[in-house]
């Protein structure tokens, strides 16, 4: 097959379309990545051709008012003679990623999703997606969470209508369906059944596990001495203050754990103190890192928690904005970690997140169940062997 593969350039929207990419290519299928420029030399490295994806404003300010989708019409415009030159079977865009979507189907070209969380769409009872609650357990529960459908709802049709009246920018009919970022025709959901809550899943979905990519680096040893190794993997996309960070290494510090913490900033030395059982570093590996790990402290950010699942680690998530709050309630429902409330992100308040996630042994057992099932069930060949299906 001919595949086109369009992705916003984001880490956790770009690396499992690489995943996917990696997989196609492995099957002997000739595969184009439309993404940001900074993740050129990975997909060429991987055998993929590159289409450089538009990088401009997507979202309105103040300063700069837009349109609702006025950027994805530009960019499906821009896109539309990679398209057409490659002529491609089929294409799979990123779900937040419109532009190569819209392309290809000017060009004629089916087009698949790929979720590169857990799945957003929700049905009636359950609680609205990214607010952080947890599902009901009884119908009173549901029955209380009936009223917020309505207003659900009434987001979900505005965004149909905005995106339909891009599509009339670009010349292609109206869609019936709310969530028009997620094809009907095949919708690949990258995460563990785990963390998806209990519902009748359409035909046309696939939940078919995680996509695990990650550019080149190597493992960083804990500081020496004995005690469980505790990985702080903030996202400083969502942290820019250091928040947890430094609250981590704060709480932790009496502590008889070794700490290993990423810090990003930019060349710079920390403006805070390093305590002597932790190891602070730019970057690392977290396929080589995280199996040498007891539990993994992050802010929940979907790429970083199914890598902690699948080395076997129970999570600490602190939510920081997105859909982490999401991520979080999902960990806290399916018993994989410790859920800290972003009031409580103190330095107690992670030491008691990180104690709890260290002495319950159903979390670390579940954990474990995660990593088996990873492990058995490759995600990026089921991704690539139901794209060769549904092709």
């Amino acid at each position: 097959m001919k595949v086109f593969l369009g992705a916003f350039g984001d880490p956790g929207h770009a690396f499992p379309m690489l995943a996917l990419g990696e997989a196609l290519v492995a099957r002997g299928h000739s595969v184009v990545l439309q993404t940001w420029r900074r993740w050129e030399e990975a997909a060429t490295a991987a055998g993929m051709g590159f289409a450089a994806a538009p990088e401009y404003q997507v979202f309105p300010t103040r300063e700069a008012p837009l349109k609702p989708y006025a950027a994805a019409v530009r960019a499906a415009r821009e896109t539309r003679p990679a398209v057409r030159s490659f002529a491609p079977d089929v294409a799979v865009s990123d779900i937040l990623t419109p532009a190569p979507a819209l392309a290809a189907e000017l060009e004629g070209v089916p087009v698949a999703t790929l979720v590169p969380h857990v799945h957003p769409h929700l049905p009636a009872g359950f609680p609205p997606f990214s607010i952080g609650a947890r599902l009901p357990r009884t119908a009173l529960g549901r029955a209380l969470w009936r009223p917020a459908d309505r207003l659900v709802q009434q987001g979900l049709e505005q965004g149909r209508r905005e995106y339909n009246e891009c599509r009339a920018r670009l010349g292609l009919g109206p869609l019936p369906w709310v969530h028009t970022g997620i094809s009907r025709s095949l919708t690949l959901v990258a995460t563990l059944p785990q963390l998806e809550y209990p519902r009748a899943w359409p035909p046309w979905l696939r939940v078919v596990g995680p996509l695990l990519w990650e550019p080149a680096g190597e493992r960083v040893a804990p500081p020496p001495g004995e005690g469980p190794v505790v990985l702080v993997a903030p996202s400083t996309s969502q942290d820019p203050a250091h928040r947890l960070l430094r609250a981590a290494l704060a709480g932790l510090a009496g502590e008889r754990v070794r700490v290993i913490a990423i810090w990003s900033g930019n060349g710079t030395g920390p403006p805070f103190a390093v305590p002597r059982n932790a190891v602070l570093v730019p970057w690392l590996s977290y396929s080589k890192t995280m199996p040498h790990c007891d539990v993994v402290v992050c802010h929940g950010g979907h790429g970083t928690l199914a890598r902690a699942l699948a080395s076997g680690c129970p999570v600490v998530v602190c939510p920081a904005g997105g859909d982490m709050a999401e991520s979080a309630a999902r960990v806290e429902w399916a018993g994989l970690g410790v859920r800290l409330p972003q009031r409580l992100c103190t330095p107690r308040g992670v030491r008691l997140a990180v104690r709890r996630a260290l002495t319950r042994p159903d979390v670390r057992r579940r954990a474990a169940g995660a990593a088996r099932w990873i492990a058995a069930n490759d995600g990026r060949a089921r991704a690539a062997a139901e794209i060769e299906r549904w092709a």
